[in-house]
């Protein structure tokens, strides 16, 4: 046991220590989680942390299903609905580029249609952790494309659900075609039942766990999270399904201000070692065999992304400034793609998948807050003028609110 609790200690401090490290130098902590679980893994010379990956599964299962329970949490129906119809069809178009970019891109590599499909998710949406967490440290809250930015991100958050219901019948190793419509029916299903439960249960639910106890309700909201996570997965559904799915319930109940405040120590601590044990999964000497195929995919995503910024400034009347701004806060990639690419090595799909994401995260996560400091810059040199609407009434082009 001493052994043990030395090795999860030491994974902890590890991942701390990295990710300090990412924070003085402005950057994302994601990738540093993920870097300190290759350099202290059984793939790398050196000290060796945690020679089992496996021996961290549970603490980061238990990551997982608190990245995807406070996703639910975070989600906002009315946030949805308050933005209308063209918020839905901007966030769908933006979408339909990406991962239709991503899915083309997947097909292309030749590794097969189930790989192609975790490739297409993992390329397509952006991190809303890195999104969220860019506005706010650049201080761009304030501009008028960021409602607009982080309202994309709600559809993303929308579409990652169901795609990983989608993707059920491909990660549940489906037999036929029978088989494959009966796991993502089953998936959906469940993922039906639980947002039925948000919109007509919440209160229930909200006043069995709710107490003025900040011990007790956090006591009872884990709780609750875990066992849906794990009713999921007895039901033959993705956990994380689950796990989302609980959140959606409670971030309609009266306490959830509260939960959203207490879980985010325990998520950010679990999330750490959840992206430690994926660095420990993958081998250094492997990733040089997929970086050129990392390299391709990091200049299309650049690519897809300009486009996405062009049409989302334009079905929303803004102008360059703010289209360069969509383009690159948007262009960040982190938790979602590596909670891909773990269910994709779990349901035993190429092994190649693993290392290509992880390089694709690494690489993106330290180049989107750069590339998103210098967007307006960037956004004169590769958006001309002419792709954009005059402005309405001889008024001059909207320029950023804050220093961009």
């Amino acid at each position: 046991m001493g052994d043990a609790l030395v090795a999860i200690g030491g994974a902890f401090l590890a991942a701390g220590i990295f990710g300090r490290f990412g924070r003085r130098v402005g950057l994302p902590t994601i990738p540093f989680f993920m870097a300190a679980g290759i350099l202290f893994g059984p793939n790398t010379p050196g000290l060796t942390v945690i020679e089992h990956p496996e021996d961290l599964e549970l603490l980061a299962t238990l990551g997982l299903i608190l990245l995807l329970f406070h996703l639910g949490l975070e989600f906002s129906l009315g946030d949805l609905v308050d933005g209308g119809s063209k918020l839905l069809l901007t966030g769908v178009t933006c979408l339909a580029l990406t991962v239709g970019g991503g899915l083309l891109f997947g097909f292309g590599l030749g590794w097969g249609t189930p790989e192609a499909l975790v490739i297409a998710g993992a390329v397509g949406i952006s991190s809303s952790a890195i999104v969220t967490k860019l506005l706010v440290e650049l201080k761009r809250l304030a501009n008028p494309e960021s409602r607009l930015i982080l309202g994309i991100v709600v559809v993303e958050d929308i579409f990652l659900a169901l795609y990983l219901a989608l993707l059920q019948p491909v990660l549940g190793d489906a037999e036929g075609l029978g088989d494959s419509v009966l796991q993502f029916s089953k998936a959906f299903g469940f993922l039906l039942a639980l947002a039925a439960t948000a919109r007509w249960g919440a209160r229930f639910v909200g006043k069995m766990i709710d107490t003025p106890d900040d011990e007790l309700l956090t006591v009872c909201f884990v709780g609750l999270a875990v066992l849906g996570a794990g009713a999921a997965e007895e039901l033959g559904v993705s956990e994380a399904i689950g796990a989302f799915g609980v959140g959606l319930v409670l971030a309609e109940s009266p306490a959830a201000e509260r939960i959203e405040h207490l879980v985010l120590p325990l998520r950010d601590a679990f999330a750490a070692a959840f992206f430690f044990a994926f660095g420990l999964t993958i081998d250094p000497g492997d990733v040089g065999h997929v970086a050129v195929p990392v390299a391709v995919a990091v200049a299309l995503t650049l690519v897809l992304n300009l486009l996405k910024g062009v049409v989302a400034a334009r079905l929303n009347g803004f102008r360059r400034n703010a289209a360069a701004n969509i383009a690159f806060t948007t262009v960040g990639r982190g938790e979602f793609s590596l909670v891909l690419a773990t269910l994709a090595a779990t349901a035993g799909l190429d092994a190649r998948v693993g290392p290509f994401i992880a390089l694709y995260v690494l690489v993106l996560a330290v180049a989107g807050p750069i590339l998103t400091t210098q967007s307006r810059r960037l956004g004169r040199w590769v958006m001309p003028e002419r792709l954009f609407p005059p402005p309405a009434n001889g008024q001059t082009p909207e320029v950023a609110t804050t220093p961009a």
